[in-house]
């Protein structure tokens, strides 16, 4: 069994652990962030007096508001991946009325509008641009709103609606060019394993014609010339006379032997199968995102048809993963039976819902496997999954 990791860093090693904490430090970081300056200006207009003073709803209420507010918070944030998609689309809702409604009740709390940055900010990962610029204009309209209630100047205002706004349209432009970038990224990751793919089956398809033209070759050329010598021994043979004889027919039977190991030569070399090792090797070389950890049994030799069958759907399930999963890492397990039958297991880390249905790619990889004669599982656990058996032609 070989085990080979492709990707940013082999697994485990210092590589991959400065890796990890370059993925997970900016997001995570900036996460942990926001929650604790939620957490923490709540706390302030909960237990400072001078605050809570100037509440327009009950203190309690106000806190129940903003643990509410809190709740859908994390839930959207931290969350995600573990909910329906449903709940957090309700999140999110709850998030965007809540955060302008704790605004204009708290309006002495002149850094509360923060709030409406980050929902704004939010707002991005869930909503088209034209509703963001919405919720981004309401709630320019909120702090405006919420400074008039604590009597502020008409520049006031405009002042610190405008500081808002900006930060606002300033977060909401980053973030957008941040998803445009991680798209753009995904995208060139699906097309660089697209290439390998095309690649790796070229090869095979160049190597397999090459094999089949030396085959011909062999035995259209020397084949024949190996049976016309051999023709004329025989001829010979019984022509010439006393102890020359002898040397004649052990030389009619070099020929025949000679003509035999170039039939079994070219019988081998039109019979040799793709090595299905190397062409996954190629498939998930130098592969940007994400890590792939490749087992293949090096003693597996398929038929082409199988060959390329394996080798499309693991293209798919890599595309696939880029595309939708979000993973870090992946595992690909290719083994054979002793009967020849195929066993392919594909596995990623990343997000899958157990309530998804199967688009093309998927069923693709069904129809293809099905027309071998083989069977296809997908499945949800801490990740998407993929197991995949081929029989023996």
């Amino acid at each position: 069994m070989v085990i080979v990791t492709f990707g940013r860093g082999c697994a485990g090693g210092p590589g991959d652990r400065v890796d990890r904490m370059r993925r997970l430090g900016p997001d995570v970081l900036a996460g942990a962030f926001v929650s604790a300056l939620a957490v923490a200006m709540g706390a302030l207009v909960v237990f400072d007096r001078s605050i809570a003073d100037g509440l327009s709803a009950p203190r309690w209420v106000w806190a129940a508001l903003f643990a509410a507010f809190l709740l859908a918070q994390t839930a959207g944030m931290w969350w995600e991946d573990r909910l329906p998609d449903r709940l957090v689309r309700a999140c999110f809702a709850a998030q965007v009325v809540l955060a302008p409604v704790l605004v204009l009740t708290a309006p002495t709390a002149g850094w509360l509008p923060i709030l409406l940055v980050f929902t704004s900010t939010f707002a991005v990962y869930r909503v088209s641009g034209s509703s963001v610029a919405v919720i981004v204009a309401v709630f320019t309209c909120c702090v405006g709103v919420s400074v008039a209630i604590r009597g502020g100047r008409i520049s006031e205002i405009a002042l610190i609606a405008s500081i808002y706004g900006a930060l606002q349209v300033a977060s909401a432009l980053s973030v957008t060019a941040q998803l445009r970038q991680a798209r753009l990224r995904r995208e060139l990751a699906v097309a660089h394993a697209e290439l390998r793919t095309a690649s790796a089956l070229l090869d095979d398809s160049s190597r397999a014609d090459e094999r089949l033209r030396i085959a011909r070759e062999l035995h259209d050329v020397l084949g024949h010339q190996l049976t016309a010598l051999s023709l004329e021994l025989e001829v010979a043979s019984h022509q010439v006379p006393g102890p020359a004889r002898e040397h004649v027919v052990r030389a009619r039977t070099i020929a025949r032997d000679l003509l035999g190991d170039v039939r079994a030569t070219v019988g081998e070399v039109r019979s040799r199968t793709p090595v299905l090792g190397e062409s996954l090797d190629r498939l998930v070389a130098q592969l940007p995102e994400p890590v792939v950890h490749l087992t293949v049994d090096p003693d597996i030799r398929v038929d082409e048809a199988r060959a390329v069958a394996v080798v499309r759907c693991v293209q798919e399930m890599i595309t696939n993963t880029i595309r939708h999963a979000n993973a870090e890492e992946m595992w690909i397990e290719v083994t054979a039976d002793p009967a020849g039958a195929l066993s392919v297991s594909v596995r990623d880390d990343g997000r899958a819902s157990a309530d998804f249905e199967p688009g093309h790619g998927l069923q693709g990889i069904r129809e293809r496997i099905e027309g071998l004669g083989g069977t296809v599982t997908f499945s949800v656990d801490r990740g998407f999954a993929v197991q995949a058996t081929v029989p023996a032609p």
